[in-house]
């Protein structure tokens, strides 16, 4: 619709002149009446050589560039647009929506009038023109005393999937390896400002960038990433505006993860060891034992792990090890069979890679059988073995032991008839304890069936199979023996007691015919004791005690009683010293008696009046008597 138009002043495409004409799209018709059909906006562009506009009021339209002098009272933007529906016309400053006030505002034909302007009004000025069938925008720039000014943005843009991305300068752009990125430096100034870019502050030659003030980077890769910078100068001054490009690189796996090793030498040879991928990997394990999952990926920037179990986060026991990238279960049966998944995300994408748990379970099995207990007959059974297994090995049993054990049931094995054999009945006593005797048994030749009876058979069936055995053997074949005493030793020993001195004699072991042997050969007899107690002469004693007194008193407290006690020896009755009945309780030689007390008048006795002081005539010494006799 535009066929004439060319780059201006570091202008974009958005800012275009070519004649001094306005060129309306060929498809609208304003000099007739006919209806038009529905279009999308187009904003109608002031096409004329670009210039300095520096009157005292000045109004122009897009497509031109205002250079605001100290005379400048007011600015009118113009800004023209077609479509069907009507567009709707709104206005920004470098990027932002513009807030109007009694100094900035717009006019009815939607213009933007700018009043008194200041150094805070230089920017870009774009108009957007919109309907349902879309939007179109163009900038004007206004700029002060002719030095440059850069159309600028602070947007962060992120591409992850379009194979090319267009920014102004100052944006952060973060994309894919291999994208095409333009960095847009829209520049505006009179006279026309030179354009200089700069790679982490070093100048870029012309083979890098267009002289548009459009920078290509062509097929991305991460030897590209940096500050970008442009720079606008001319006579009135220079400025600079700068882009930060960040590659991204999507998450993605790796064959190995070199911290997997490290953390494995110290977790111990018994760990088991898995990698996710984004297949899926399976780990089969034994109860109780330990796992490091490895999630081995890259990217750029570094991709954030997150650990999933069963599509859940993580809430068991378990351990982070390596920024994240292994996740250490201390004990797998705190978990069941399930899929354990890590989530790599960076800004360019994501990676799911997965690891299935397998956990062994501890079982009985019976697929064993013992040995039948019989080669034939009726009785041959076979018992079922029980066995702990664990993934095809046999284990410790004490591993099953919360396992529910299965029934077993015996298995009959090796029933027929038996062929013909000796049977023989225990051995009878024997005919002598010692010395040699004879026991006897009975044997016959029998067959067993395998209903389990029993069928006499005849000796020469039985002699065919095996020689007869024997039916008669020698027994208790050992010498008679018996355990002989001598005569008791004197008894000895001091008398503290009765029968607490001792008396030996000697024991020993001889046959019938009095030889001596070994006293091993009787051990089987009970042996008669070698040492015992005795009574020595000495030791007969005892304390021997005579009548008690008469009482001395007939009432009172002090009446008392006395009696001789002598230590006598029994057989001679005549007393030895006291010390050879000190191993029996010596009895009491006194005791108190009569002890009542006394009525009124009672008179005492003799003794009794001398203990009171009185005579032994038994004078009355007290009229009255409560407690004694004093």
């Amino acid at each position: 619709e535009y066929p004439f138009h060319r780059h201006v002043s570091g202008l974009t495409s958005s800012l275009r002149t070519s004649s001094a004409e306005v060129f309306l799209p060929t498809s609208v018709d304003l000099a007739n009446g006919l209806r038009r059909p529905p279009q999308k906006p187009a904003i109608l562009r002031k096409i004329s050589a670009a210039q300095q506009l520096s009157a005292s009021e000045v109004v122009t339209h897009l497509g031109q560039t205002v250079v605001l002098a100290s005379g400048t009272l007011s600015v009118l933007l113009h800004c023209e647009a077609v479509g069907n529906p009507k567009p709707t016309i709104s206005w920004a400053k470098n990027g932002e929506e513009v807030k109007y006030n009694d100094r900035i505002f717009l006019q009815p034909d939607d213009s933007l009038q700018i009043l008194a302007p200041v150094e805070a009004d230089v920017g870009f000025y774009a108009c957007n023109a919109s309907n349902a069938l879309g939007s179109d925008s163009v900038s004007i720039a206004v700029t002060l005393a002719g030095k440059p000014l850069i159309k600028a943005s602070r947007a962060t843009v992120i591409n992850t999937e379009l194979p090319a991305v267009t920014v102004d300068i100052g944006s952060m752009v973060k994309t894919i390896q291999k994208a095409n990125v333009t960095i847009n430096c829209q520049v505006a100034g009179v006279p026309e400002a030179k354009v200089t870019w700069f790679k982490n502050k070093v100048k870029l030659f012309s083979a890098h960038h267009v002289h548009d003030g459009l920078l290509i980077i062509a097929n991305v890769s991460l030897s590209d990433q940096g500050l970008y910078s442009c720079k606008a100068a001319n006579l009135h001054g220079e400025v600079t505006e700068s882009s930060q490009l960040l590659v991204l690189e999507p998450p993605r796996p790796l064959p190995y993860l070199e911290d997997l090793k490290s953390v494995l030498s110290s977790a111990g040879p018994s760990t088991h060891l898995v990698l996710t991928s984004p297949a899926g990997t399976k780990l089969t394990v034994s109860p109780g034992s330990s796992a490091l999952i490895g999630c081995a990926v890259d990217g750029h920037p570094t991709p954030n792990i997150t650990w999933l179990y069963s599509s859940e986060p993580l809430s068991l026991r378990h351990r982070l090890l390596a920024g994240g990238r292994i996740l250490q279960l201390l004990n797998v049966s705190d978990f069941t069979d399930g899929e354990f998944s890590c989530l790599a995300q960076n800004e360019a994408g994501s990676l799911t890679q997965k690891m299935s748990l397998a956990i062994q379970e501890y079982r009985w099995s019976v697929d064993k059988l013992t040995a039948c207990s019989a080669s034939c007959g009726h009785k041959g059974v076979q018992l079922p073995q029980l066995r702990c297994m664990l993934d095809g090995a046999e284990v410790n049993s004490s591993y099953c032991r919360e396992t529910l054990k299965p029934s077993l049931q015996p298995v009959a094995c090796n029933r027929r008839d038996c062929p013909s054999r000796w049977m023989v009945t225990s051995w009878s006593l024997c005919s002598r304890t010692c010395g040699g005797g004879i026991q006897t048994r009975r044997v016959t030749c029998q067959r067993l069936t395998a209903k389990g009876s029993s069928v006499p058979m005849s000796n020469e069936a039985c002699a065919q199979v095996s020689k007869r055995p024997v039916d008669t053997q020698n027994c208790n074949r050992q010498p008679c023996v018996e355990w002989v005493a001598s005569s008791w030793s004197q008894c000895n020993g001091p008398c503290i007691g009765p029968r607490l001195a001792v008396q030996h004699r000697q024991i020993f072991c001889q046959t019938k015919d009095g030889t001596s042997v070994s006293s091993d050969q009787c051990s089987a007899l009970p042996r008669p004791l070698s040492t015992q107690n005795c009574w020595t002469d000495i030791c007969g004693v005892h304390w021997r005690v005579s009548l008690w007194t008469v009482c001395t008193a007939t009432c009172g407290n002090y009446g008392f009683q006395s009696r001789r006690v002598d230590c006598v020896h029994i057989r001679t009755n005549k007393p030895v010293m006291e010390r050879h009945c000190s191993w029996r309780p010596r009895p009491s030689n006194w005791q108190r008696c009569n002890i009542t007390p006394c009525e009124n008048g009672t008179l005492l006795r003799g003794g009794d009046a001398e203990q009171c002081g009185g005579r032994k005539e038994g004078r009355v010494v007290s009229q009255k008597y409560s407690t004694g006799p004093c």
